[in-house]
């Protein structure tokens, strides 16, 4: 197709992008029809486009890509091509600033405009909101916000519809799926739609809302439910953070930084950290249960909220978070229709023949029509009749009564679980009680520990916990396959009570913590196989329980305790990239030291491990104290030790550290593990010694398959991919890919970071720009989403290298000034120096350090930010081919 003669528009311009679906299928079948159909394809695009005085610029594949003046002339095209074309068109605009550059353009509203139109089908024209709100006369379907691949915030899309064209189409092809850990809830909503739509209204209103209420009321519920329909709206996930198994108001910032996977920054605090790291993130916090930690959580909201402009916060709690333009919605008990229709719907589920009568009523009544006591009510229709319960109200809650003259409402609650709690057996108020030690929830192996009964296979506590779930006391999980139990916490708390009570605490929670301690082996062996993703799938599961089994054994002073709850939770943690519990190592140094604890050596290796957070001198100086201690001859060590201490060296500009200590580890006989041999390989590649690397690859990969340890094979790949980059490209990239199938099916984090961090590199280089781009996307975003500040520098290094490659000198320079600040950048990736004398042999020494001054200048955020904009405006550049 030839290219409109036409005068290009500039400035703000209209783009309509055109592709056939299907195409490729059409070809296939009748290449002879196909090119008859496409010949009039052209013509009748053409025609459509320059009548309506647009510049036909560009075409790809079977589309073309056109811009006009005025947003309205570009409908109007569009229109009036698709009335004409008999293949299936499909059709994208967008309006925005472009810059016109030897009559092709560039800027972000060509991608905009792209992505909408790929979102779409044949015969469809999609308009994104920026060409919607210019337009008058013409009607317009809303279907909402859409995640669009490559775009950072969602976009309204609409659909044109005119005379002549089709109006029903499928779905159209967007990212639907949020992140988050929001999971709906298993019952159904009773009574409430009402509520739900006002929470909805004043979340799209306020950035913070606090549902208040009594215990029970329903205020968790309500607030899960308003998140799950407003899900759509937020990009970057729902993410709710259960805070009620936070018992120290201090862990209430580590604890949302464990859930989002924020570690502290460098001159931080963690509140801080966490904040930071949400600038400019479209996120729905939920923090739930917030009244036993309320001046903690408020203090939170307000670091958060005083950052960003685009997180919202809906908290549940007893009372307010006294927070500037906090709006309060108060949850109140149901409405009577709804509270009998709840109590005669959960009350079938245990009693299907159950019949109502005049007594739920009056059930209903005389508690308060709370869902909680309402729900503890028709768990015991499974063996009585409503008047019978309501007869038993009588005769345990008389309370209940006495609410009606003052008292006060969570009383009425406490006595509806304390009349719950009485009808249980003496062994299942026992169990009821030492479950109650645990944080996030527990399953058979770990209550039975708890209970310390004669373990799993015990089925009295077997018929006990089922009992409970009957009785509505435990809640059951079974969608991860295996059966894992919670209570309510109103629940947790009056169990927790009676434990303390009966002088049992003590003992339970330190059951608790030897029980996690216990399990270090068996899950290290678990890790040090094929079923690795098991292992990392339960510390993630299991963290509020180590944490709370770390926190009583610290307190109480049993290293013997804290010290392998630390090393285990320290260890995964790093692999999984959650450094939190590498501050619990740390916090035993001081303790284990003054006791010469045989784990101390341990607790140095995994502390060192703290560079990856930007603490790099506290980790020169953990590393120095391990060294002296394994070089007299303490073997005590975790996982490989040899392996991986000395890695903070290269951050200090010293990698010959870390070599020299692999080479005095070998002179001893030690380091000979395909771990220890494959971070020798990573060190002489980033002292300089390539030649050396390379011979100490030799056999690496062989050695690290016979262990049988994911983790091990895909470390080994990353040392020989970073060993033979330079001098076999083809067998580096080999590796890469390799290795990085291997850590995402293990669950290998880290590693599958630093695996897409050296394909970044290897394709930008060596294989595909394109590729290289959605690479430098994600490794960038998983170090910068982590806390990893210390090598986050590196895919910024690398992406400097390719902008400046592409001829997009000023945005290298910008970036690279930033990359260059860590010398661990310029020793690991001496391709940045090449680029570097580049740039200032191309722009001007002065130039360029203005620019690097701008860039080393700018926060981790900010840079961030600024590199995916860059990676947007390379890619169009990229996809619009060569001028």
């Amino acid at each position: 197709m030839r290219v409109s003669a036409g005068a290009p528009p500039s400035g703000v311009v209209t783009f309509l992008f055109t592709d056939i679906e299907g195409s490729t299928r059409r070809w296939e079948s009748d290449s002879a029809a196909m090119g008859s159909a496409l010949v009039m394809h052209d013509e009748a695009l053409r025609t459509a486009i320059e009548s309506h005085g647009g510049f036909l610029f560009s075409h790809t594949g079977d589309g073309v890509v056109a811009a006009f003046a005025s947003p309205k002339a570009a409908v109007d095209a569009a229109v009036a091509a698709q009335q004409r074309l008999e293949l299936p068109v499909r059709m994208g605009l967008a309006t925005g600033e472009a810059e016109l550059r030897d009559g092709d353009y560039f800027g972000t509203v060509l991608n905009r405009a792209a992505r909408v139109m790929a979102a779409g089908h044949g015969g469809q024209i999609l308009l994104a909101d920026s060409t919607a709100v210019l337009l008058s006369g013409v009607e317009l379907a809303d279907l909402g916000p859409r995640r669009l691949r490559d775009l950072p915030m969602p976009i309204t899309v609409f659909q044109l519809r005119a005379p002549g064209l089709r109006t029903d189409f499928p779905p159209l092809r967007a990212l639907e799926v949020n992140p988050g850990n929001l999971r709906p809830s298993a019952t159904s909503l009773i009574g409430r739609e009402a509520e739900v739509a006002e929470i909805e209204a004043e979340l799209r209103n306020h950035r913070l809302v606090t549902l208040t209420g009594v215990g029970g009321v329903g205020k968790t519920r309500l607030a899960i439910e308003a998140a799950t329909r407003l899900a759509h709206e937020f990009p970057d996930g729902v993410w709710v953070f259960e805070l009620a198994a936070v018992a120290n108001p201090a862990a209430v910032p580590d604890a949302v930084a464990a859930v989002l996977g924020i570690t502290q920054q460098p001159g931080k605090t963690v509140s801080q950290s966490v904040a930071a790291t949400l600038e400019g993130r479209v996120r729905l916090l939920v923090f739930d249960n917030c009244e036993h930690v309320l001046d903690a959580a408020a203090d939170l909201a307000e670091a958060i909220l005083a950052q960003s402009t685009t997180v919202t916060i809906l908290a549940t709690s007893r009372e307010g978070l006294g927070v500037a333009r906090e709006q309060l919605w108060p949850v109140k008990a149901l409405k009577v229709s709804a509270a009998v229709e709840l109590l005669v719907e959960r009350a079938h589920s245990v009693a299907p023949g159950f019949s109502a009568d005049d007594a739920v009523l009056e059930i209903c009544h005389r508690l308060d029509r709370i869902p909680l006591a309402i729900e503890l009510a028709a768990s015991r229709m499974a063996s009585m009749t409503a008047t019978e319960v309501r007869d038993r109200l009588d005769h345990r809650f008389k309370l209940l009564v006495g609410s009606r003259r003052g008292l006060e409402r969570h009383q009425t609650l406490r006595h509806a679980v304390q009349w719950s709690y009485d009808l249980l057996d003496d062994a299942e108020r026992t169990l009821l009680d030492r479950c109650s030690v645990f944080a996030g929830g527990f399953d058979v192996e770990s209550a039975c520990a708890v209970a310390e009964s004669d373990g799993p296979d015990d089925y009295a506590t077997l018929d006990l916990l089922d009992a409970l779930v009957r009785k509505s006391l435990l809640v059951a999980d079974r969608s991860a396959g295996r059966t894992r139990y919670s209570m309510l916490e109103t629940i947790r708390q009056f169990a927790e009570d009676q434990l303390v009570a009966r002088g049992e605490a003590t003992e339970a929670r330190a059951a608790h913590a030897r029980y996690f301690a216990g399990l270090e082996a068996d899950i290290m062996s678990l890790w040090d196989g094929p079923r690795q993703r098991e292992a990392y799938d339960w510390f993630a599961v299991e963290l509020a329980n180590l944490r709370a089994a770390f926190r009583w054994a610290a307190d109480d002073g049993d290293l013997d305790v804290a010290a392998p709850i630390a090393a285990c939770a320290a260890w995964l943690g790093f692999l999984t990239e959650n450094y939190e519990p590498i501050v619990w190592a740390e916090e035993l140094i001081d303790p284990a030291r003054a006791v010469d604890h045989p784990r101390l050596t341990a607790l140095y290796v995994l502390t060192s491990l703290c560079y990856n957070t930007g603490r790099i001198d506290s980790a020169i100086r953990y590393t120095g104290a391990a060294e002296r201690a394994i070089s007299g001859g303490i073997d005590h060590l975790p996982h490989a030790a040899e392996g991986f201490l000395g890695s903070a060296y290269p951050a200090v500009g010293q990698p010959e550290r870390w070599v020299q200590w692999f080479r005095a580890q070998l002179a001893r006989g030690r380091a000979t593990d395909p771990y220890s041999t494959a971070n020798l390989v990573i060190g002489l590649t980033v002292a300089g010694s390539i030649d050396d690397a390379m011979v100490a690859a030799g056999g690496l990969i062989d050695a690290a398959e016979a262990t049988g340890n994911p983790y091990v094979l895909s470390w080994a790949l990353v040392a020989h991919g970073y060993a033979f980059r330079a001098g076999d490209p083809g067998l580096a990239l080999a590796a890469a890919r390799r290795g990085l199938a291997i850590a995402r099916d293990s669950g290998n984090r880290f590693n599958e970071t630093m695996l897409v961090h050296m394909l970044s590199g290897l394709e930008a280089e060596h294989g595909d720009r394109m590729a290289a781009l959605d690479y430098f996307t994600v490794s960038i975003g998983n170090f910068h989403e982590t806390g990893n500040t210390y090598m986050v520098s590196a895919p910024l290094a690398l992406l400097a290298v390719l902008l400046d490659r592409l001829g997009r000198l000023e945005s290298a320079a910008t970036i690279a000034g930033f990359a260059a600040v860590n010398p661990m950048t310029i020793a690991a990736l001496p391709e940045i120096g090449t680029a570097i004398t580049h740039l200032r042999d191309v722009l001007g020494n002065q130039t360029y350090e203005s620019l690097a001054h701008a860039g080393a200048s700018m926060t981790n955020t900010a840079m961030v930010t600024y590199s995916y904009d860059q990676i947007d405006q390379a890619r169009t550049e990229l996809k619009a081919g060569p001028k």
